[in-house]
């Protein structure tokens, strides 16, 4: 038994996480250059947003939405290209079955509707439009202010959840860490261009669970260490926490970044900037849960007189 334990890697802790152990390089011996390198890469991301502006998808802008019935099917990226070639870029295209388009673009004038419904008929033999709805601004600022509430609401569930598990220093430093990741996300799509829709709002509610998990693993982790590690400084166990769990977090990141690599060259042109935003959080949430949590975490209990208690 012991030694199919050895084959499966479960018996061991792994060379690595040894090897990291072994050499116990002081990663935490000057938190607050980590937490430069955190700031320098919100001042990169927050002037991309006030350069650039956030561009809003339909959703939040309002816009019109178009369904078709063809007489052929029709490849949602074909569509996409000859929509481009008319004139409309930024129509999102999306295919319901085989012989059903879904449109969704900004307002269009009659003629403007006219040269899209053409495009779609080129294409697709005819064009039967049998869904044709509006998005009116009041609706669009309802979505935005939905949006904004479902990111409060998960930013707040998270710093509850983490104070009463664990300290509110803790609670404070992985909610800090979050704010940091939707920043630079937020930042990044707007250097790029990308448009702010549904889409990215789901994909960005998705960073902050796994990087709020990550943080959870570190600060569980000091938390066992704490218990054991009487005379050792907070910096020292949060050190020494982050050794035995960074290997995990690599793990983890790698794992989940073939997935969404396979989703963003496999997925087409309609799922490219989704798999783009997870790309993007997964090494961002990978980065600040721990060079961005646990420093946070280090100045907070630096400056508070009571020590951490024991639970």
């Amino acid at each position: 038994m012991r030694r199919r334990l050895r084959l499966t890697g479960i018996a061991g802790t792994g060379t690595v996480r040894d090897r990291l152990l072994r050499r116990n390089p002081q990663l935490m011996r000057r938190p607050r250059r980590w937490l430069a390198a955190s700031a320098a890469v919100l001042v990169l991301a927050g002037s991309g947003i006030a350069v650039r502006g956030v561009d809003l998808g339909v959703e939040f802008t309002g816009g019109r939405l178009i369904e078709y019935s063809t007489a052929t099917p029709v490849d949602p990226d074909r569509a996409r290209a000859a929509l481009a070639d008319a004139g409309f870029p930024r129509v999102v295209v999306q295919s319901s079955d085989e012989e059903q388009l879904t449109l969704r673009t900004g307002r269009l004038t009659d003629p403007e509707e006219a040269r899209v419904t053409d495009t779609v008929r080129n294409l697709g033999g005819t064009a039967d439009k049998v869904g044709d709805h509006m998005v009116g601004p009041s609706l669009g600022k309802e979505l935005r202010q939905a949006a904004l509430s479902a990111l409060v609401l998960a930013l707040g569930a998270q710093l509850l959840y983490l104070a009463a598990r664990f300290r509110w220093v803790f609670g404070t430093a992985a909610v800090t860490a979050l704010a940091h990741d939707v920043i630079v996300l937020v930042g990044v799509f707007a250097w790029l261009g990308k448009p702010i829709d549904g889409v990215f709002v789901a994909a960005l509610l998705t960073v902050i669970g796994y990087s709020g998990n990550n943080s959870v693993v570190v600060f569980d982790r000091i938390r066992e260490r704490w218990r054991s590690g009487a005379g050792a400084s907070f910096a020292q166990l949060t050190n020494r926490a982050i050794l035995q769990t960074l290997p995990r977090t690599l793990n983890t990141g790698l794992g989940a970044a073939f997935i969404r690599t396979a989703l963003a060259v496999l997925g087409g042109e309609a799922l490219g900037d989704f798999a783009l935003a997870l790309l993007v959080g997964l090494v961002i949430g990978t980065y600040s849960s721990v060079f961005t949590a646990a420093p946070v975490a280090l100045e907070l209990q630096a400056h508070i007189s009571s020590t951490p208690r024991r639970k």
